[in-house]
């Protein structure tokens, strides 16, 4: 009775339901990974330090349920790693930074590793392979991330996550996961993962982003200048520079509305509107520049008296 309840709970039937034994726990191809926002910076910072190398490091976070696995920090290792591969080289020193972490209020528990592939797309070769199943030993969960910070450009991250399958499972002609969603079936693999070994000895897991509220305030403040960099002298000579060209084009539009002014005396509203469409606007650039050629000349006349003080 037992064997046939677990052969059910394999094929994602209802084995369990007699009440007899336990069900084997199946992973879903619903599963999706969520990685924060301070995760991912913190992956693509240290991936792009380490190129042409490879580096890696371990993942923080929660098993929220069968089908979430919650990524919510990061964190290096030391590690010993060339441009194909890369290999961990203290197994202490993550117990100690995660109990230094605990001291910090940061409770979550590993959930898998990360590591990079510059330059040559994310799959898991045959040492990352074994470096994942030693992972999913202590829980078969863990997840592998593979980051690419060559290929990754603004607005695309080249990432993706793994887990190894079962070779027992292959050999009984098995899915290494039921299918209950075609989430795993939206995104069509590519070929070269597939020479590498994608859908033999690991598969894929989709990947969603998630922010929260101070995440937010933190990517809104990245790139944000602050107030100190305004006071920041140009060299004279470059100022000088900046405001005759300012001038001279200051010059010619002023030279360019008034030749608009005295055309649009004798015509109507409606003809000025036509004649005017898709026609830079003289007055608008004008003001603009005027005001932008004040706003600089202001700042760099009090950081002068500023510096002249201070120093």
């Amino acid at each position: 009775m037992d064997q046939f309840q677990q052969m059910f709970a394999r094929m994602g039937g209802a084995g369990g339901a007699a009440g007899g034994g336990a069900d084997v726990p199946v992973v879903d191809s619903a599963e999706t990974i969520q990685i924060s926002s301070l995760s991912l910076l913190k992956m693509l910072k240290h991936a792009r330090a380490g190129v042409p190398f490879e580096v890696m490091g371990l993942m923080l976070g929660e098993f929220v349920d069968p089908y979430t696995v919650r990524v919510a920090d990061v964190f290096s290792m030391p590690q010993k790693g060339t441009t194909v591969s890369v290999e961990s080289v203290d197994e202490v020193f993550q117990q100690e930074m995660i109990e230094m972490l605990k001291q910090t209020g940061r409770m979550e528990a590993v959930v898998g590793w990360y590591h990079s592939h510059p330059g040559f797309g994310c799959w898991l070769s045959s040492t990352d392979v074994n470096t994942a199943q030693s992972f999913e030993q202590l829980d078969p969960r863990c997840v592998a991330v593979v980051v690419d910070p060559i290929q990754s450009v603004k607005g695309r991250v080249e990432i993706d996550a793994f887990r190894t399958i079962n070779p027992q499972l292959l050999m009984m002609g098995q899915e290494p996961r039921q299918h209950t969603a075609n989430l795993s079936f939206l995104k069509k693999p590519d070929i070269a993962k597939i020479i590498k070994g994608l859908n033999r000895n690991y598969y894929a897991i989709s990947i969603a982003y998630r922010k929260n509220e101070f995440e937010e305030k933190m990517l809104m403040n990245l790139h944000r200048r602050l107030w100190t960099k305004s006071l920041a002298l140009k060299p004279f000579a470059e100022a000088d520079k900046s405001n005759a060209a300012t001038m001279e084009e200051l010059a010619e539009l002023a030279d360019r509305y008034h030749k608009r002014v005295v055309e649009e005396e004798d015509k109507e509203l409606v003809d000025v509107m036509v004649a005017n469409v898709g026609k830079v606007d003289a007055k608008r650039r004008l003001q603009s520049g005027a005001e932008e050629l004040m706003a600089d000349n202001i700042v760099q006349c009090l950081g002068t008296m500023l510096y002249t003080i201070v120093f």
